[in-house]
């Protein structure tokens, strides 16, 4: 799984309720809708911002707050292709899998500035920062989570298989 796009870098601690905000997540269903707010309270302009295919690039903390799903939904239906982040809250990590968002640790998150353009490998842990000529090597993601991230997301693995096919 190979992904190129560009950055757009937010900060520490981004909260589920800054991804997508409270007033629209329970309003609608249609993740499309709530693709179009997406990063909305930090940047009015953010989902006109973005390209499909582009990166999410944060500090540390990113998905904090509530569990719910929406969030990382909002952020794959607007197009971007993964999250690369110092660290994740737990159980952001995990939805964002679940739903089939890629998500990255990268350590090395504050080398990569606002528009750099980036290649990331999923199966290396490879991040490549193709504007600072910069490689990035980063844990890989376990092979079950990478094969649940293939097929869409555990739902659409469960529908594939007719059960849990994890080796």
């Amino acid at each position: 799984m190979k992904f190129k796009g560009k950055a757009h870098k937010v900060g520490d601690d981004i909260n589920t309720d800054l991804i997508i905000s409270g007033r629209y997540k329970f309003k609608t269903l249609d993740d499309r809708e709530l693709a179009r707010h997406v990063m909305e309270d930090l940047d009015l302009e953010f989902y006109r911002k973005i390209t499909k295919g582009d990166f999410i690039v944060a500090g540390k903390n990113f998905g904090c707050g509530s569990s719910r799903e929406q969030a990382p939904l909002a952020i794959k239906y607007a197009g971007i292709s993964a999250v690369v982040a110092k660290s994740f809250a737990r159980i952001f990590f995990r939805n964002s899998i679940n739903i089939g968002l890629p998500v990255i640790e990268c350590k090395e998150a504050d080398k990569i500035g606002q528009g750099d353009k980036l290649e990331i490998d999923l199966e290396s842990g490879l991040v490549i920062n193709r504007d600072k000529n910069l490689e990035m090597k980063v844990k890989p993601l376990p092979k079950f989570m990478l094969k649940i991230l293939k097929d869409g997301g555990l739902a659409a693995h469960f529908r594939k298989y007719h059960r849990f096919k994890l080796d």
